[in-house]
């Protein structure tokens, strides 16, 4: 089967999926209804495999960071200086959960530390990949299956809550129509132009410099910076926005591999397990934030949600929460994981190596 022939089915699935979630007005049907509909495909007999270019992701990443990125204004950057001490608090308390997490899954499954606290961070999926490839004595798929499964439930489960009488949220496709009526295609052009050139510039720059998340952020910060310097962006019509959740969710389904685990059924139990405590320790957080600041329960929900912050952006984006605030705190605990969790990881990797070696000295010595 040719690749062309593959990528068509593979997209036929992930459009099958967005129809039937929008037929049952699950929330977010473009998102979802394509993650499922790739991960069944992932499951059906060879000869086909289903094929995902990269390049729709990136294209993706660089949408939704560009309309985030519009969402920045003078007086949303002031009061997110003014949440500061706010950020870094809630970061540490996150992370701190999710530390606490991977030692219990550790000492109930038997893996290693490293491993499930590599498969536990949360918003780090490709940096702890990448540490994972450089670092002995863990297991990538693990990892790998650990990050996929609680961005998967992230997805689903946050969604569901948000969009619940418990925020206030509505069900169905209302909000997105919005996006219809508010921006018009014919308004795009021509600063859509300019804006789009930007946008890939900076994100083919912060690929080469190594920047966290380099299509969605490099594409969100020089938005911000061209439409705070005066220059009008143009909001994307609700087609722009619901292709973009089309790629991305066709790739995360076909990222989760359940297949590849060994003792399947305990790792996927206990990832079932972190991943629900991960959201209630987001949920109890998202109520002090509240209590703090004042924001929206929504706003602040989706602010302390421990998944993606494109996932959390589009969420945002639909049910008109304040999307600079979620933004700022998903990218203030995305660069905080990037440039401090691995170094840490690295000395309890060494330094567990170093009380491992130790001890077989000393068994060494013994006998």
């Amino acid at each position: 089967m040719s690749r062309f022939s593959r990528f068509l089915i593979t997209l036929a699935l992930s459009l099958a999926g967005a129809a039937l979630f929008a037929a049952i007005r699950a929330p977010l049907p473009w998102l979802l209804g394509p993650m499922v509909g790739a991960f069944a495909g992932a499951r059906l007999p060879k000869p086909f495999k289903p094929l995902w270019p990269g390049v729709f992701r990136h294209t993706a990443m660089i949408t939704i960071g560009y309309s985030l990125g519009l969402s920045f204004t003078a007086t949303t950057l002031s009061e997110m200086g003014r949440q500061l001490p706010s950020m870094v608090l809630m970061t540490v308390l996150l992370l701190l959960l999710s530390a606490l997490i991977a030692y219990l899954v550790s000492r109930l499954s038997g893996l290693s530390l490293p491993t499930v606290l590599m498969g536990s961070i949360p918003g780090g999926l490709s940096q702890m990949i990448i540490l994972a490839e450089e670092s002995k004595g863990v297991d990538l798929t693990i990892i790998t299956f650990l990050q996929v499964s609680r961005l998967m439930m992230i997805i689903f489960c946050v969604p569901l809550m948000v969009f619940s009488p418990l925020f206030g949220g509505t069900h169905g496709g209302a909000a997105a129509n919005v996006g219809t009526a508010s921006a018009p295609w014919g308004d795009l052009f021509p600063n859509v132009l300019l804006f789009a050139a930007v946008g890939v510039a900076a994100a083919m720059l912060g690929k080469r410099i190594r920047f966290p998340s380099a299509f969605l952020l490099a594409p969100m910060i020089a938005t911000a910076v061209l439409h705070l310097s005066g220059v009008d962006g143009p909001a994307l019509p609700a087609g722009f926005l619901d292709a973009a959740q089309l790629f991305i969710g066709t790739y995360v389904g076909l990222m989760l591999r359940p297949e590849s685990l060994q003792n399947k059924f305990r790792v996927i139990v206990l990832a079932l397990m972190s991943g629900v405590l991960l959201i209630a320790g987001a949920l109890g957080l998202s109520w002090l934030l509240t209590r703090m600041h004042g924001v929206s329960p929504a706003t602040a929900f989706l602010a302390m949600a421990p998944g993606g912050m494109d996932q959390m952006g589009i969420m945002a984006k639909e049910i008109h929460a304040d999307i600079a605030i979620v933004s700022c705190y998903q990218l203030f605990r995305t660069w905080f994981i990037f440039f401090a969790v691995p170094p840490l990881i690295r000395l309890l990797l060494q330094r567990m190596n170093a009380a491992r070696g130790a001890e077989e000295m000393a068994a060494g010595n013994r006998i």
